[in-house]
């Protein structure tokens, strides 16, 4: 009976490699993520300001 449990056992069939993400790797995604928001915030902020200043007269 163990032999069929161990058999069927989904956790064996997933298997232990490197699937999961580290708490480092996390991290360092975030901060990535949270630079690449950064900059589109700034770079957004530089073209509306530079599309009021055009004048349509």
């Amino acid at each position: 009976m163990n032999y069929l449990r161990r058999l069927l056992d989904p956790r064996r069939l997933r298997g232990r490699g490197d699937g999961g993400y580290s708490t480092e790797t996390v991290l360092v995604i975030a901060v990535l993520a949270l630079m690449a928001v950064t900059a589109v915030g700034a770079i957004s902020a530089q073209v509306i300001e530079k599309a009021e200043s055009f004048s349509l007269d």
